[in-house]
C-alpha cells in the first residue's frame, strides 16, 4: 500500500515538473521567456516548447492585427484656417517583441496611450497643409499614406508595425456645422427658386406658342370651310338655276313651300297678313298642279 502511494506521489510530482517545464505557443502568440527577469529569449514558431522550472517564467504577446481607433474628436485646421473633425484609425501588429516589452512592459493598452497622441500629431500636420476640398476628397488618400510614412519611423521606437492607416468620418466643428448648414440650405433655395423660374418662364413660352399655333389652326380651318361653303352654294345656286330655269312656275311654287316652311316653323307663332297678299298665292292655287316640266330633249 505504501508502495503505490509513493508511486502516486511521485508521478504526481513529475507531472508538476512537467507542467512547469512545458508549454504550448500557438501560432497566434510571441512566447517571451524570462529568466530572472531578464528576458532570455523570444519564441516565434508554434509548438511545444520548454523552460527550466522555478528560474524561468514565459509571457505570451498576441502577434496578430490590432486595431487602435481615435479615442476622441479634435478640430484640426486645414490651410484656409477652417476648422475640422477626423475620425481615425489605425492598424498595427508587434514587430519586435524585445523593443516592444521594455518601452510599453506586456500590456497592449499601454502602448494605445502612447500611441494616440502620436497619430493626432501627425493627422495634424498633414492636414494644415491641405485645404478642405483636398482633404475630403482630391487628397484623402495621399493624406492617409503621408500619415503612414510619418508612423512608420515612430512606430518602431515602441516595437511596432502600422500596417494601414484610414480616415472613417471628416467633419466640419460643431461650432461652424450650423453656420454651414445654413449657407447650403439658402444655396439650394436659390437654385430651386432659379429653376421655378425658369420653369415659370418655359412654361409661358410653350403656352403663348401653343395658343398662337391655335389661333394659327382655327384661322386656316375656318378659311378653308369658308371656301369649302361658298363652293357648295355655288354650285348649289347654280343647280337651282339650272333646275328652275327650266320651269320657273315650279321654282315660284316652291320658294313659295320654303317661305311657308320658315314662317309656320313654331306653333306659338302669331302671323298677321292680308289673305288677299301675294303670300298666300301658292296656298290659293293648291288645289290646281302645277303644269309639268318640259321634258329634256
Amino acid at each position: 500500500m505504501n508502495r503505490i502511494a509513493a508511486i502516486v506521489a511521485g508521478a504526481l510530482v513529475i507531472l508538476m515538473l512537467l507542467s512547469s517545464m512545458l508549454f504550448v505557443v500557438d501560432q497566434r502568440q510571441f512566447a517571451v521567456i524570462y529568466t530572472l527577469g531578464e528576458i532570455k529569449e523570444v519564441i516565434t514558431e508554434p509548438g511545444l516548447k520548454g523552460k527550466l522550472p522555478l528560474v524561468q517564467n514565459v509571457v505570451l504577446l498576441d502577434r496578430r492585427v490590432q486595431t487602435l481607433d481615435s479615442p476622441e474628436s479634435r478640430p484640426v485646421f486645414t490651410a484656409e484656417k477652417k476648422s475640422l473633425v477626423i475620425d481615425w484609425l489605425i492598424k498595427w501588429r508587434i514587430a519586435e517583441p524585445r523593443q516592444f516589452i521594455r518601452n510599453n512592459g506586456v500590456d497592449i493598452r499601454n502602448v494605445e496611450n502612447r500611441l494616440s497622441p502620436v497619430v493626432q500629431a501627425a493627422f495634424n500636420e498633414e492636414v494644415t497643409k491641405r485645404t478642405v476640398i483636398a482633404v475630403l476628397a482630391t487628397e484623402r488618400e495621399k493624406v492617409m499614406n503621408d500619415v503612414r510614412k510619418r508612423l512608420a519611423d515612430e512606430a518602431k521606437q515602441f516595437g511596432i508595425e502600422v500596417v494601414d492607416v484610414r480616415i472613417k468620418r471628416v467633419d466640419f466643428a460643431s461650432n461652424i456645422t450650423d453656420a454651414v448648414y445654413r449657407r447650403m440650405e439658402s444655396e439650394r433655395k436659390r437654385v430651386a427658386n432659379e429653376a421655378r423660374s425658369t420653369g415659370a418662364a418655359e412654361g409661358d413660352k410653350i403656352r403663348a406658342d401653343a395658343d398662337r399655333q391655335r389661333e394659327i389652326i382655327v384661322s386656316e380651318a375656318y378659311r378653308d370651310a369658308q371656301k369649302i361653303k361658298g363652293e357648295g352654294d355655288a354650285k348649289a345656286s347654280a343647280l337651282y338655276a339650272e333646275a328652275f330655269g327650266r320651269d320657273p312656275q315650279f321654282a315660284q311654287f316652291y320658294r313659295s313651300l320654303e317661305a311657308y316652311r320658315a314662317s309656320f316653323r313654331s306653333k306659338s307663332d302669331v302671323m298677321v297678313v292680308d289673305p288677299s297678299s301675294d303670300f298666300f298665292k301658292a296656298m290659293r292655287g293648291a288645289g290646281s298642279a302645277p303644269s309639268a316640266a318640259p321634258a329634256h330633249k
